[in-house]
C-alpha cells in the first residue's frame, strides 16, 4: 500500500457519516446523516482518478491506504453511478508495475519487524505469551499484533494463501495480469512472520507525525534490528505503530493506515534517505481511537480490535503484493478502483457477503481480517487454494547476510533452510559463488579457498522432493586483507586518535570499543555540540565497502541531537550518507557499510551531534572502522 486507504462498504448504523468535504485537499468526514451527498465539484488534476471521495482525488496517493468506513461508502455510492469502461480482464483486475528498483512484491519469506513509537506507550511488561505489552495500552492492542504476526501461515491457515498467485522478477511484463510458470511467487508464509518487537522510547511520538517522520523511524529500526544492507531488507516490512491519543499523518477521519516505502518523494515531508536498501513501512494509528469508523465492532461484538487486526492484515497483504509501490500490483483500468491495491478493492465488505470480513482461526488466536482481491478467481477472497501445487509446500533458505573473506584463506559457510512439510530431503546449489568456493547440495555447507579477489551476488536454493524451492541471496566479497588495509588506527588500539583529524569534543577510550580494547567516543557525556572524526584513504585494489560499528547515547529526539556519517569520493566529488541521521538510546552496537570504488580517494567523517542543552547530551561510539 502507498496512499492512505479508507475502508469501506459502511453498514446502515455507519450512514451518518456520508457527507464529506473536501479540505485543503485532503478527505475529511465531516456532517450529519445524509442519504446520499453531492460530491464536490470537480478541480482541475494532473492524474486519471475522477472519484471525488478517492484518497487519489486531488491528494498524494499514500498506496493501500484504508479508508474509515464512511468515507469508503462514499467512495462506492459516488462509482456506482458512473458507467464502467469495457476491459477485458475487468474492472477489478490488477497488473503488473514491472517493480521499482527491481521490487515488486515480496517474494520471500517476510520478516515483520513491530516498532512502538514513543514513550506514550508507557512502561513494557511481558505477557504470558512472552509478548512486549504496555500500561499506555489499555485495549492490549500491542500483544494481539503480536500474535496475529505469529500466526500466519499456521493451523493450516487460509487466507494469506491469497497471496501464492502473485509474483515479480525479470520474467513478469510489465502490465501482466497473471504470472509465468517461471516467475518469483510469493512463497505461503508458514510458521509465522514476526521478525522482531522494538519499543523506541527514547522520545515521545509526535502528536502528528509526518509520513516523512514515520519513515525515518522504519530506517532506524533497520538500524537497530541490524538490517543494515538492501539484501537484509529485501523481505523485510517495519510497522510503525503510533500510541493511543495520537494523530499520526492526520489519519483521523480520512483513513485507518497506509503503507509505503522511504523512496516515496509524495510522503508528507518528502521521501526518506536509506543507506540500507529500500524500506517497506506501514503507518498503523492507534485506530481504535476512531471507533466503528475504523471498524471497532465490524466482525464482533464489541470486537474493539476488530478494525485495528483487518488494517494491520491489510496493510501486510498490500506490502506482500506490492512492496515498493506501485512497482508491484495495481489496478490500472482507469475505473473507479485505480490505484488501488489486492486489499483496497475488498475493503470494508461486510460479513457473512461474499468476500466478506471475517473471523480467521490462527495458531496464536483467532483475528477479525478482510478479504484480498484475486485475479485467477475475479473475486475478493477471504480464503484461496495455496499456489503451486497440491502440496503447496513452502522452502524457505536462511540469508546469512553479507560475507567477507580473505583471498586464499580458507571459508565455511553453513546454510540453512526450512520447509514447511515434515519429512522433506532438501537438495542445495548455489551460483556466483566466488573462485574456489563450492556447496555441498545434501548438507548445505559452502567451503573452500577462495582463490581470486572481487565481489559476486550468491543466490542459494534449496528444492525438496515435491519440486518445493525456495531460494535467498546476498554479497560476498574476496579482499586482500581482512579490512583496515585503508584505514589507519580504525581500531582505535593506539589507544588515541592518531591518523584522524578531530574537532570538538572526541577521545579514545576502553569505554568506546566495540572490540578489542578501545573505540573512539565523540561527543561527551557532558553537553558538547557537533564533534565528528574524519579520515582521508584510497579504496584498494578490490576493495567493495567501508565498514564501521557505532552505539549511539541519544536521550534527546532526532529534532536536535544524532549521529550520522558520510563518506565523499573526492575522485568523483559526490557524497553519500552512509548513516543517516539517527537519534536512539540503548540500541547497542550496529554496524554500517558504505560503497567504494578500488582506486578512488575518500573522506570519511563521523559525527555526532548535540544541541548544548543541559541534562540530555548526546555522544556516539565508533571502533573497527575497516575497508574490505
Amino acid at each position: 500500500m502507498g496512499t492512505p486507504h479508507i475502508r469501506g462498504a459502511a453498514r446502515a448504523a455507519l450512514t451518518a457519516f456520508a457527507s464529506l468535504s473536501l479540505i485543503s485537499g485532503a478527505l475529511i468526514a465531516v456532517g450529519a446523516p445524509q442519504a446520499a451527498a453531492d460530491p464536490p465539484a470537480p478541480q482541475p488534476q494532473s492524474h486519471s482518478v475522477t472519484n471525488p471521495y478517492s484518497p487519489a482525488y486531488q491528494h498524494p496517493y499514500r498506496h493501500g491506504a484504508v479508508p474509515t468506513i464512511p468515507q469508503n461508502a462514499a467512495m462506492k455510492t459516488w462509482a456506482a453511478t458512473q458507467a464502467s469502461p469495457h476491459v477485458a480482464t475487468g474492472p477489478q483486475t490488477l497488473s503488473y508495475g514491472g517493480g521499482i528498483d527491481g521490487i515488486g512484491v515480496t517474494s520471500g519469506h517476510s520478516k515483520v519487524y513491530l516498532v512502538f513509537y514513543g514513550t506514550q506507550w508507557g512502561t513494557q511488561s511481558t505477557d504470558a505469551n512472552g509478548n512486549a505489552k504496555f500500561s499506555g495500552d489499555a485495549n492490549n492492542a500491542a500483544p494481539a499484533a503480536q500474535q496475529m504476526f505469529k500466526g500466519i501461515g499456521t493451523n493450516n491457515e487460509l487466507w494469506s494463501a491469497d497471496l501464492t498467485q502473485w509474483c515479480d522478477g525479470p520474467n513478469v511484463a510489465t502490465g501482466a495480469t497473471s504470472c509465468p510458470s517461471n516467475a518469483n511467487f510469493i512463497p505461503y508464509q508458514s510458521g509465522g512472520v514476526l521478525a522482531g518487537v522494538w519499543y523506541d522510547n527514547a522520545a515521545a511520538s509526535p502528536g502528528t507525525a509526518s509520513g516523512h517522520q514515520l519513515g525515518q523511524e522504519a530506517v532506524n529500526a533497520a538500524a537497530h534490528f541490524g538490517n543494515t544492507t538492501a539484501a537484509a531488507n529485501r523481505d523485510a516490512y517495519y510497522v510503525i505503530l503510533s500510541p493511543h491519543g495520537t494523530n499520526p499523518d492526520s489519519y483521523q477521519n480520512q483513513y485507518c493506515a497506509w503503507h509505503d516505502y522511504n523512496g516515496d518523494t509524495t510522503l508528507t515531508g518528502g521521501a526518506v534517505n536509506s543507506p540500507y536498501g529500500d524500506i517497506a513501512f506501514s503507518n498503523q494509528p492507534y485506530n481504535i481511537d476512531s471507533g466503528a469508523g475504523c471498524g471497532v465492532g465490524f466482525v464482533n461484538s464489541p470486537g474493539t480490535l476488530d478494525g485495528w487486526t483487518m488494517t494491520l492484515g491489510h496493510e501486510w497483504q498490500e506490502t506482500m503484493s506490492d512492496q515498493n509501490p506501485a512497482g508491484g500490483w495495481t489496478n490500472k483500468t482507469g475505473s473507479s478502483y485505480n490505484g488501488q491495491e489486492n486489499s483496497d478493492e475488498c475493503a470494508w465488505l461486510n460479513p457473512g457477503t461474499t468476500g466478506g470480513a471475517a473471523n480467521i482461526n490462527l495458531g496464536t488466536g483467532t483475528f477479525a481480517e478482510q478479504a484480498s482481491w484475486s485475479n485467477d478467481t475475479n473475486s475478493c477472497a477471504i480464503s484461496h487454494p495455496i499456489v503451486g501445487g497440491p502440496t503447496g509446500n513452502t522452502v524457505t533458505v536462511t540469508n546469512p547476510g553479507s560475507q567477507s573473506s580473505v583471498v586464499n584463506t580458507a571459508v565455511t559457510l553453513q546454510m540453512r533452510a526450512t520447509d514447511s512439510a515434515s519429512g522433506q530431503t532438501l537438495t542445495y546449489a548455489a551460483t556466483g559463488l566466488p573462485a574456489g568456493l563450492t556447496i555441498s547440495s545434501t548438507t548445505g555447507l559452502i567451503s573452500g579457498t577462495p582463490t581470486t579477489t572481487g565481489s559476486s551476488t550468491v543466490t542459494v536454493t534449496a528444492q525438496d522432493t515435491t519440486s518445493a524451492v525456495g531460494s535467498t541471496s546476498f554479497s560476498w566479497t574476496v579482499s586482500t586483507s581482512q579490512g583496515g588495509g585503508a584505514i589507519t588506527n580504525g581500531g582505535f588500539e593506539t589507544g588515541n586518535l592518531s591518523s584522524w583529524t578531530t574537532s570538538g569534543s572526541t577521545a579514545a577510550g576502553t569505554a568506546a570499543a566495540h572490540s578489542g580494547s578501545y573505540g573512539a567516543m565523540v561527543g561527551s557525556a557532558n553537553p558538547s555540540g557537533t564533534s565528528s572524526i574524519t579520515q582521508s584513504f584510497t579504496a584498494p585494489t578490490g576493495s567493495t565497502k567501508v565498514s564501521f560499528w557505532y552505539n549511539l547515547t541519544c536521550p534527546d529526539t532526532l529534532t536536535y541531537d544524532w549521529a550520522t556519517a558520510t563518506l565523499k569520493d573526492n575522485t568523483s566529488n559526490t557524497t553519500q550518507t552512509v548513516l543517516a541521521k539517527t537519534c536512539t538510546n540503548g540500541a547497542g552496537w550496529k554496524n554500517v557499510t558504505g560503497t567504494l570504488t578500488a582506486g578512488h580517494s575518500y573522506t570519511l567523517t563521523l559525527t555526532s551531534k548535540d544541541d548544548n542543552y543541559a541534562g540530555d547530551a548526546t555522544y556516539t561510539y565508533y571502533d573497527d572502522v575497516a575497508v574490505s
